[in-house]
């Protein structure tokens, strides 16, 4: 298909005058800024709707060649939740016994964390994302996706984005390697398990590793 041939549509974009878009910058850091990591979940229920509309958002995400090669299995059934925390110790046992440097190891001493994730069964939702490798075409011809880690890391910023600002709280957990999660949640081999984002409301009294985020001058350059 050529450009010429291309199928278009018009463009919905609302422009601000300068004064509102600072102040929508302004309000929208103000709002992401209170996201923290958080590890002690509470089992009280989220409204489905909720998770759904989250979704709805990350799959507008940017993708290569527009082949959106995402998949976002979503996880509240507790008999699944407890075999994939079966599945994530076992492998996370591994690592923090052998696999895992020293230097990871020391990393990770600060923030508190070890083999065992009570997470994975007490929170409401586990959204489990797969890449894509492929996708199928109308007549169910294999097509290749392009920038597919790219692709779906976009999408995860934004649904972590969306869930944050909708008021429930995230974790980003990838025990290595995770191809236990395509038997469990019934994926095909193709696609390649990214993460597991658990999501739902934090414990009452909740604390989080007292941290520093870099300034601006440190993560942007002005050119």
């Amino acid at each position: 298909m050529t450009n010429k041939d291309a199928v278009t549509e018009p463009l919905v974009f609302q422009s601000k005058p300068a004064e509102q878009m600072q102040k929508s910058a302004r309000e929208f850091y103000e709002t992401v800024r209170t996201r923290r990591t958080v590890r002690e979940f509470s089992d009280n229920p989220v409204p489905r709707e909720v998770i759904e509309n989250c979704l709805r958002a990350a799959g507008t995400a940017p993708s290569g060649a527009n082949r959106q090669p995402w998949h976002f299995s979503v996880v509240s059934d507790p008999e699944l939740k407890r075999k994939i925390r079966a599945g994530a110790e076992a492998e996370e046992r591994e690592f923090y016994t052998s696999r895992a440097p020293q230097d990871w190891l020391d990393a990770l001493a600060p923030l508190g964390t070890d083999a065992n994730k009570p997470f994975l069964e007490t929170a409401p939702y586990l959204i489990v994302i797969f890449g894509e490798k492929f996708s199928k075409d109308q007549n169910n011809a294999k097509l290749k996706n392009y920038y597919v880690s790219e692709s779906v890391g976009i999408a995860t910023g934004v649904l972590i984005t969306a869930l944050h600002t909708a008021g429930l709280a995230t974790l980003t957990h990838t025990p290595a390697p995770m191809k236990f999660l395509n038997e469990l949640v019934g994926r095909p081999p193709s696609e390649k398990p990214y993460m597991i984002l658990v999501t739902g409301f934090p414990v009452a009294g909740s604390t989080v590793p007292a941290i520093c985020r870099k300034s601006l001058d440190d993560i942007a350059s002005f050119l």
